[in-house]
């Protein structure tokens, strides 16, 4: 009895439903209407799903709701004899059954082809050969019925008998090979030739042997059926691979997407010819380039990837690397972030500049575009392709730079951010370029709209720009970004001016008041005036001005750093005293100048101490002009760049190198793998994909296993009862992405029968019991397992409870229960470490509206230690790079990110020390910051720390 039931049809139960009376349904079903005996047949099979056991019911089914005619009585019928206990408790067949089987065989010659049809198909359920026996001549007549509904599923009938009772029908194959010769339909023709691909394969490859040639006529049905015939047979036989892969690429051509699908990937694994690579991967871009469902342009896409990951095939693909970048016309940012990764990974030299040319175009398209919230990811995405194809092919660089430059006056300050980090390598890089990036920049430098963005470009301008010429323009952009100076003098004027043209009107409309401005002059204003006055136009200002008058005087410590910069040189490149004086003069008027505006009161936020000392240092470095501050600024902050440039390079390096594909070499003393003793994690191409990818889908597939013993499984066993309790049960939890299957062992230790042993779970959290275990009966001292499926939705610490109940055979006391522990699902099982740049964190932490602070609670005394153990027991990445957190300075700040299966982030900032004060062996202070996007995330996060904090000794 331990065997696990067999379910077929799966039925909902709402949680809610009343349990009908026993007396009122025998009523209903002997004298109700036709809607009332559906509707409480309907009423009995919910019962019995649910595991109650009304065996007086059959004959009254038999003798009042069989006869009828009504077509959803026949099909409700249907799934009533699919799940009423056949069987008494001895093991017999019930008598009742003959007449069941009788009523089938008339409705199997029932004029009505739906009647014989669905009664076919619920003879693909049935399993008791008893019942089959007396039906099995009305089915071969079927065979031959006029409608195709019915011989269709005649032939799953018959197929399905045969797998099971081979004894009722031993021609089977014989007679649907017959079958197969003389049907015309497509549906009954994929049927017959399934069947016989696992009944009798040799009649299969006869079949399409004799009509190969007109396999790409048949039915996207048959096709696909024919497609895996051929992979398996040439799987098991690689001497077949020649007869058949002609097939496999007419099939290419396929009208239906999904056979050419199959087709494409059927041949991979057939052939390693670069004909066949080339035939399969074009059939994919066609087929990603043409369906509009983004799933299924993503999934295509994957294979793509996974054939550019054999080395032997990203030659090929290197050729169709123009081919693949046709996808980007897909409006999907996903699809187009793949793609363009693809195609990075795949461009070579001599396809560079063509893909240059594409990107180019997609980025004017995105400048024309209407912009959409996708519009400047894609166009941020598409900067980063062209800078990363400028580091990989410099020769490009001069072609690549004048279309970004566009950007920099862009709205979009992440694009732009973008550009201005790709034109500070290439400055540094590319030292030909300098005096065309220079060029360039200035052009577009009087554009820039973003506050950022005119930061960065002027310290590159101040950095780079070398020439008197190039200093002198530079100067005279800044003159104009900031208008006439002083600025405060220049303000009041506009002020007091407009005061002036206003006075008039004032004086006619109301009481006139004197003030007194700032710098001591009289301005007049109206008690009316201050209503009109904020319905004013906005004042046009220069950016730069702009942004001081708004309080941003960080900008104004940038210009004040570029200003330095740019004297310094200016001194080394002019031999005239007086022109020297007159540019450090300029220079330091416009930061005195930034300095009296910051604390004259006019902006609408007064400068900061920090803004005021930069300014003030620059100022004093202009007029001392020592040797040691002028190499600082004309020779060690360009150092500074090109040694976190060089860093960065050696980080990317490393990256790719982790990345890069290990090349197979077969050495002269390698073991031979035999494929009957090779173990499934190592099988790779030899395994049968179709089988594969069926576990994948139905989860049967476990994660790879370092230990081949699988030890590490007992890690997950939790015990939910007492060794001394009644029943004894413990389970093993099984993650697989979106759900959880719980395998639970229940043993009967005492020496009665237990019936009717139910195991009822409930769920805490965002998890969702999918079905209910079936009852079980135990005999004394047996053990079973059960199997319950949870749905997960979230991810966030989940907790799974219940109970076990049962009846004692024989006694007459109440039903039994026994209470299990609670299973908690690890939260660890739904996120891996993942990667993001430094802008796309910050813009996360300023987005993501949950925030958890843990303080740090532990037992280790090491900064490097602690941080270790906390991207070990949480799953994330650290983003902070090594050689920012080499070195014992007695504090560390990091930033970690991870990503769940259900894509969402998680972001944390940890800030420890080690508190010297209290000696060598004091453990690690600080706290540590988690920000995400939902609370359960941020909070079971959290837990998860404080769970996992002090290491075990």
């Amino acid at each position: 009895m331990a065997q696990e039931q067999g379910c077929y049809t799966l039925i909902n139960v709402p949680s809610d439903t009343e349990q009908p009376n026993e007396i009122q349904i025998k009523q209903d079903l002997e004298k109700g209407d036709i809607k009332t005996k559906t509707d409480t047949l309907k009423k009995v099979i919910l019962m019995i799903l649910n595991g109650e056991k009304i065996p007086s019911l059959l004959m009254i089914v038999i003798r009042f709701v069989m006869p009828l005619q009504d077509h959803t009585i026949k099909k409700l019928l249907l799934i009533f004899w699919e799940v009423v206990p056949k069987y008494n408790p001895d093991g017999k067949l019930l008598q009742e059954m003959i007449l069941v089987c009788d009523a089938y065989r008339k409705d199997l010659q029932h004029p009505n082809e739906f009647i014989r049809g669905s009664t076919l198909r619920f003879l693909c359920k049935l399993k008791e050969p008893e019942l089959l026996e007396p039906l099995m001549p009305a089915i071969r007549a079927c065979l031959e019925h006029r409608h195709a509904y019915v011989r269709r599923n005649a032939v799953l009938a018959i197929y399905t008998i045969y797998r099971s009772h081979d004894f009722l029908i031993p021609d089977a194959p014989e007679l649907i090979a017959n079958f197969l010769e003389g049907e015309q339909d497509m549906s009954c023709k994929r049927n017959a030739f399934m069947m016989l691909i696992h009944a009798d394969q040799d009649r299969a490859l006869n079949y399409l042997s004799s009509c190969i040639d007109q396999v790409h006529t048949f039915g996207d049905i048959l096709q696909l059926v024919i497609v895996e015939l051929i992979y398996k047979v040439c799987h098991a036989n690689p001497s077949e691979r020649a007869r058949f892969i002609r097939c496999i690429y007419n099939l290419l051509n396929s009208s239906s997407p999904a056979v050419r699908y199959e087709a494409a990937g059927t041949l991979v694994t057939l052939s390693t010819a670069p004909t066949a690579i080339r035939a399969a991967a074009s059939c994919y871009i066609e087929l990603i380039v043409k369906e509009s469902d983004n799933n299924v342009k993503l999934i295509v896409l994957d294979r793509l990837i996974a054939l550019k990951e054999v080395p032997s095939h990203e030659k090929v693909l290197q050729e169709l690397v123009m081919d693949i970048l046709r996808v980007l016309s897909a409006p999907d940012l996903e699809v187009r972030k793949k793609t363009l990764n693809l195609a990075l990974d795949l461009v070579t030299s001599r396809s560079i500049e063509e893909m240059v040319l594409v990107l180019k175009k997609e980025v004017v398209k995105t400048s024309n575009a209407v912009e959409q919230e996708d519009t400047g990811k894609y166009r941020q995405l598409l900067v980063r392709s062209l800078h990363q194809c400028s580091v990989k092919f410099s020769d490009v660089a001069s072609s690549i730079i004048p279309v970004l430059m566009e950007f920099l006056s862009d709205t979009n300050e992440l694009a732009a951010l973008d550009v201005l980090v790709f034109i500070r390598e290439a400055i540094q890089r590319f030292e030909p370029l300098r005096s065309f990036i220079v060029e360039k920049l200035l052009e577009v430098f009087a554009s820039i709209k973003a506050l950022q963005i005119l930061r960065a470009a002027l310290w590159i301008l101040g950095e780079y720009c070398e020439t008197v010429d190039d200093i002198q323009a530079l100067m005279n952009e800044i003159r104009q970004s900031l208008g006439e100076i002083p600025i405060v003098d220049d303000e009041m004027k506009k002020a007091a001016g407009e005061d002036k043209g206003e006075e008039a009107e004032a004086m006619q409309s109301g009481t006139v008041q004197r003030l007194v401005t700032a710098d001591g002059t009289y301005a007049t204003q109206s008690a009316f005036s201050t209503t009109t006055s904020s319905t004013k136009k906005e004042i046009v200002r220069p950016p730069l001005r702009k942004f001081l008058m708004e309080g941003d005087f960080f900008i104004g410590a940038a210009l004040a750093t570029t200003l330095t910069k740019l004297a310094l040189r200016y001194i080394e490149a002019v031999d005239s005293p007086r022109k020297q004086n007159s540019f450090i003069a300029e220079s330091m008027l416009i930061m005195s100048t930034v300095i009296h505006l910051g604390k004259s009161g006019l902006p609408s936020k007064p400068i900061t101490d920090d803004d005021v000392d930069r300014i003030a240092l620059c100022l004093r470095v202009l007029s001392e002009r020592t040797d040691l501050l002028r190499s600082i600024f004309s020779q060690l902050c360009r150092r500074s760049l090109n040694n976190m440039l060089i860093v960065k390079a050696e980080e990317d390096k490393q990256n790719q190198q982790s990345s890069e594909r290990r090349v197979v070499k077969v050495q002269a003393d390698d073991p031979i793998n035999f494929i009957q003793l090779i173990s499934k994690n190592e099988m790779g191409v030899l395994e049968n994909q179709f089988e594969v990818t069926l576990s994948q889908a139905l989860g049967t597939t476990g994660k790879k296993e370092t230990d081949p013993s699988s030890s590490s499984k007992l890690n997950k066993v939790t015990q939910l009862t007492g060794f001394s309790d009644p029943v004894y049960a413990e389970a093993y939890v099984h993650v697989n992405q979106y759900d959880i299957v719980l395998d639970v062992l229940i043993v009967n230790q005492t020496s009665d029968t237990l019936q009717n042993l139910t195991l009822e779970l409930a769920t805490l959290g965002d998890l969702k019991l999918v079905e209910k275990p079936q009852p079980m009966t135990m005999a004394p001292h047996d053990f079973c397992n059960i199997k319950a499926n949870v749905k997960v939705a979230s991810t966030e610490n989940g907790i799974i409870f219940g109970n076990i109940v049962y009846d004692v055979s024989g006694a007459a006391s109440d039903r039994n229960c026994v209470v299990l522990n609670d299973i908690h699902i690890d939260i660890m099982d739904y996120i891996v470490p993942a990667t993001c740049t430094e802008t796309e964190f910050r813009q996360m932490w300023a987005e993501f509206e949950w925030e958890n602070k843990v303080s740090v609670n532990t037992n280790i005394i090491d900064l490097q230690e602690y941080l270790k153990h906390l991207i070990k027991t949480t799953n994330m990445k650290c983003l902070t790079p090594e050689k920012a957190l080499s070195g014992d300075c007695g504090f560390m700040a990091a930033n970690m990110y991870a990503r769940s299966i259900f894509g969402e982030d998680a972001l944390a900032n940890l800030s420890i020390e080690k508190p010297v004060h209290l000696g060598a062996d004091a453990s690690v202070i600080g706290h540590i910051r988690i920000r995400a996007k939902s609370q359960g995330m941020a909070l079971s996060l959290g837990d998860k720390i404080n769970m996992s904090q002090k290491k075990n000794t």
